[in-house]
């Protein structure tokens, strides 16, 4: 019996609430030897005062000295184990734009950046431009077309778009996605152009190609925003729902598109957020709490400032979190709250990592550790342990009175 049958066998119907709190990019290093993480030096009495009342740990995201992207890391937290459902970043921009994926469809996510006079890359970013300024840019690239496929672009948010290739008439062809991305991942090099990983998706690099070829020399006088690169080239896969495996009524308050695209796909409902501060998408979870029993809730900008490189800046929205949104949410009397990331983003490297990632588990039902603080050496003293992601959601199911007994 595989653990989604196991869900789908065990789950009973009950009046609980869980809670799944995730700071994009948690776990963190520290800047020296012997120092303290972003979290362990942020100022976090209210998380502090809840890891004495909980149980911690450290969620591996994919696999040891694995790194993952943000697709698998939050797939994993869903209870989806990444490495049987792939699913690349192109079709969550789409879907977490709200835009309509056909099944035939190709899609990839789109970063604007930056190239000097040499066609090298110095902001992978485009300095994280303004959301207008991506929306006139996309409005020119609108305008290149390609033989056999109807092409959209769509703006995301900042520097990021979406390309979306889809064959005309319906069923004239069949495009294959397996494709690399063109991004480089470093600077100093220039983008690269798309290569096929098979026979089959030779079809859709040949339009993509020609597709980057048109939009790279388009936007060469639209400095910062001068060039651009495609990644996560994917097809929709058609998950398993989520309220079909746990028996829950499932919301996402997120603000990002990606993040609503990854709840989307797996069958949540989108709540609407009115701003883009977490007080705001606290709010959004204090009107919608009697209409749900699990709740995704997304912050980003943790994981941006590791990015950027900003311990402080990370540090900082930590405290924010600890402030603004752990108390407004434990006032609502959660049975479950579940307080972790989708994976590591340590400021020391601006990128993801493979470290695994600071959790705390606190329920009615839990048997607490006595740890009063919650930090990344907090939670390898924690009586979770090391352990997979996939395993949070049957854990607060649990914890929530949710599944019945397995066996006589």
């Amino acid at each position: 019996m595989s653990n989604f049958q196991m869900m789908q066998a065990l789950h009973i119907p009950a009046k609980t609430k869980i809670v799944h709190l995730v700071l994009d990019g948690l776990g963190g290093l520290p800047r020296e030897p012997g120092g303290k993480t972003e979290l362990e030096t942020a100022n976090t009495p209210n998380l502090d005062a809840l890891a004495g009342r909980s149980q911690l740990g450290l969620a591996v995201p994919v696999g040891p000295g694995i790194t993952p992207g943000s697709g698998p890391a939050h797939l994993a937290l869903f209870g989806y184990d990444p490495l049987t459902y792939d699913i690349g970043r192109g079709v969550l921009e789409a879907l977490g734009i709200g835009f309509d994926l056909k099944p035939q469809d190709v899609a990839a996510r789109g970063n604007f950046c930056t190239v000097d006079d040499a066609g090298l890359i110095t902001d992978r970013r485009a300095g994280r431009i303004a959301t207008e300024l991506n929306q006139q840019l996309v409005n020119l690239l609108r305008a290149i077309t390609l033989p056999g496929v109807e092409t959209f672009v769509e703006t995301v948010k900042e520097y990021r778009f979406v390309l979306v290739l889809r064959p005309t008439p319906p069923g004239s062809q069949t495009l294959h996605a397996n494709i690399r991305d063109t991004d480089p991942q470093r600077l100093g090099v220039p983008p690269l152009m798309a290569q096929a990983e098979d026979q089959a998706s030779e079809p859709a690099v040949e339009l993509v190609n020609r597709w980057l070829t048109a939009a790279r020399q388009m936007l060469q006088a639209h400095p910062p925003a001068n060039s651009l690169n495609l990644r996560g080239f994917a097809k929709d896969p058609g998950l398993p729902r989520f309220g079909d495996l746990y028996g829950l009524r499932a919301a996402a308050v997120a603000v990002y598109p990606m993040y609503k695209g990854v709840a989307r796909l797996i069958g949540m409902d989108i709540l609407d957020v009115a701003g883009e501060a977490v007080e705001d998408q606290v709010e959004t979870l204090r009107a919608h709490w009697d209409r749900y029993d699990y709740f995704y809730f997304h912050v980003k900008k943790t994981d941006s400032a590791g990015e950027d490189g900003d311990f402080a800046r990370k540090a900082a929205v930590i405290e924010h979190v600890d402030e603004a949104v752990v108390p407004s949410i434990l006032a609502l009397d959660p049975d479950v709250l579940i307080v972790t990331g989708d994976h590591s983003t340590p400021a020391v490297l601006k990128s993801h990592s493979w470290h695994p990632v600071p959790t705390l588990l606190w329920s009615r039902y839990c048997l607490p550790d006595g740890i009063d603080e919650f930090g990344e050496r907090a939670c390898f003293q924690g009586s979770l342990g090391a352990f997979p992601a996939t395993h949070e959601l049957p854990l607060a199911m649990g914890h929530a009175a949710r599944l019945t007994k397995y066996g006589a």
